[in-house]
């Protein structure tokens, strides 16, 4: 792709920031606008990027035309930027679109699934990196502390990404090895129905390169419908189906003891650094990975043993005397009942759960699933519902934590509380918690914040 003048809307979010640096990385004239201000917005700025905070139509024009605007599934599409580059006849390319382009003179690892693309893609580079053979270009949709954000520039001529199925976008990607972690009926505003989800990640799938393969969990049900796991092309890992196995599973506090098995032959064992089941079967995900791009077990071994998390997926923020704090992107019914899960793991006395649910149509269509799903707390707090510049379509909307918090009651023999207001959850966290008590923040919104503060009211106290 000839270098270019690349104009990109909301551009201080984790992957629409990530394209802007690679592209700054690779001498393109960058520009862009967001809503607020930011770190990453400044450090963008460092590199070189002409940044408005704020969207307004004259942010097209103010330093040139670009040739192409690039546009996140989060914007509206009455963005005053978006009317006037239509207006001007600019090309408007899709997050996932600008991103395939750069990927064309690259051999492309991509990572879908409804969950666990992150930690999967995460795991993957990491890997290579550490690895004498690899360094592949990454984009992440988290901070990976190993690259120090969530893009690397590599030398060689691979592409570690997600794919991000929640718009359907990942089928601009024509992968060289793809990887599907598991696919659950997830962004109801996209995928009306069952068909259309799984006709999407079977088109990803077969969009693999001929000289590649897919690998993808065998665990999971719909995978298993969707795809003849004999099939060549295929490379499948699970616990009790697939080629790559977990077997003589030892689960600790923060992590597990694992064989590894290969056809039915033990190959090694794995010392995994992150807790949950489903983190087993990310990691299992990279070393199928691995082993098809030819690293032997040991180098394998050491990438996925040195990796250590990605910011907000079941990250300890503080252990103050003897009460953890950690928060967790968790932000679906599944991933809140596996996060829990890892929390009890842990051996601490209570798990004190503070979720936020995340946009308004995600918990109006999974309001049953997500009550279900907090079964291995010991209390829980529910905050109102972050919109992510969502509408607000019902009047009823307006109520959904408040109702999720009292049909909880009902469910569970625990105390369920709703605390509309964000800034009065850390002090009454403070007042309530108890020796060897694990507070975990959940959702994919602000609640982290709580938790930091939480953590500076302890801190003083103490």
């Amino acid at each position: 792709m000839a270098k270019k003048h690349i104009h990109l809307i909301g551009i201080g979010g984790i992957s629409m920031s990530g394209i802007a640096k690679l592209l700054l990385l690779r001498d393109y004239k960058v520009s862009g606008s967001d809503i607020k201000d930011s770190n990453t917005i400044k450090n963008l700025k460092k590199l070189g990027a002409k940044i408005e905070v704020g969207h307004n139509s004259n942010n097209i024009k103010k330093w040139g035309i670009p040739d192409f605007v690039v546009n996140s599934s989060a914007i509206d599409d009455n963005n005053s930027e978006l009317k006037m580059a239509n207006k001007l006849g600019i090309k408007i390319l899709k997050r996932a679109e600008m991103l395939s382009k750069l990927m064309e003179d690259k051999k492309t690892i991509a990572v879908s699934g409804t969950h666990g693309k992150t930690t999967t893609t995460g795991l993957i580079a990491t890997m290579m990196q550490n690895s004498e053979k690899y360094d592949p270009t990454t984009m992440i949709g988290g901070n990976l502390p190993s690259i120090q954000g969530n893009i690397k520039s590599g030398t060689d001529n691979y592409f570690v990404t997600e794919a991000d199925e929640s718009d359907g976008s990942l089928l601009y990607f024509d992968p060289y090895i793809s990887v599907v972690t598991n696919i659950e009926l997830e962004h109801l505003d996209f995928y009306t129905n069952k068909k259309k989800l799984q006709n999407t990640f079977k088109n990803f799938i077969n969009k693999t390169a001929a000289s590649g393969k897919s690998i993808v969990c065998a665990e999971d049900k719909i995978i298993r419908e969707l795809i003849d796991l004999d099939n060549d092309k295929i490379i499948s890992y699970g616990f009790e189906n697939g080629k790559i196995r977990a077997n003589n599973i030892n689960y600790l506090p923060f992590g597990s003891l694992f064989d590894v098995e290969f056809n039915n032959k033990k190959i090694g064992e794995i010392n995994l650094q992150i807790p949950g089941k489903y983190n087993i079967l990310n990691s299992l995900a990279a070393i199928a990975v691995g082993l098809y791009l030819g690293l032997s077990f040991t180098e394998i071994k050491k990438g996925i043993e040195k990796f250590s998390g990605v910011k907000r997926r079941f990250e300890k923020k503080a252990l103050i005397k003897d009460v953890l704090i950690i928060d967790d992107y968790a932000h679906h019914p599944t991933e809140i009942k596996e996060t829990l899960k890892a929390a009890v793991n842990t051996g601490f006395n209570r798990v004190i759960a503070i979720f936020q649910p995340h946009r308004y149509s995600r918990t109006k269509y999974l309001f049953k699933e997500f009550c279900n799903s907090f079964s291995d707390a010991d209390r829980l707090i529910i905050t109102d519902v972050y919109s992510a510049d969502e509408k607000i379509k019902d009047e009823e909307d307006k109520y959904l934590a408040k109702n999720m918090a009292e049909e909880c009651s009902k469910i569970y023999d625990f105390k369920v509380e709703y605390i509309k207001n964000l800034s009065k959850i850390p002090d009454y966290l403070n007042s309530i918690i108890e020796s060897r008590d694990i507070v975990i923040t959940i959702g994919a919104g602000d609640i982290y914040k709580s938790g930091e503060k939480l953590i500076k009211i302890m801190k003083t106290n103490t």
